[in-house]
């Protein structure tokens, strides 16, 4: 079973894995989301920690900060940021129920939020087709990234 919980400090030696150089290309690791969120010194980030039958797996962020005005005008909305899997645990299914678990952990803890956005590389074609297979659209939006090309996507809630 698949569950998100904000993070907890407990939560990060399970977390605290090595990505790949490809997946850093992608994503941030959860130490460097961390550190991002404390030098912002804001509490618009929130860090969740995903769950698969009560063992940290994987990481994410939702930050209501103003990085979402970049790919929406929605200012109640939230940015997708940072996820990542456990590569022990990748090819599970386990992101994929994630995504699917998420817009449920956003309506429970943030009722005013209307939409969810990420942006996701044009080179990272498993992440596009998740994301797509998950409910969340691309509509031609796109901008150049850390790692070159995104697309620009948007999930209502």
């Amino acid at each position: 079973m698949i569950s998100l919980k904000f993070f907890t400090q407990k939560d990060f030696p399970e977390l605290n894995y090595p990505l790949s150089e490809l997946q850093l290309q992608y994503t941030s690791s959860s130490e460097f989301a961390l550190n991002r969120i404390a030098k912002r010194n804001t509490d618009l980030e929130f860090p969740v920690t995903i769950f698969k039958d009560e063992k940290p797996v994987g990481f994410f962020t939702l930050d209501f900060g103003e990085d979402k005005l970049d790919i929406t005008d929605n200012s109640n909305s939230t940015l997708l940021r940072s996820l990542s899997i456990n590569p022990a645990f990748q090819g599970k299914g386990i992101g994929k129920l994630a995504m699917i678990e998420i817009d449920g952990f956003v309506r429970e803890n943030f009722q005013n939020c209307e939409e969810i956005v990420l942006a996701v590389n044009q080179n990272n074609i498993s992440a596009y087709e998740l994301y797509l297979k998950t409910g969340y659209l691309y509509e031609g939006k796109t901008r150049i990234g850390r790692s070159g090309p995104q697309f620009l996507m948007v999930k209502k809630l």
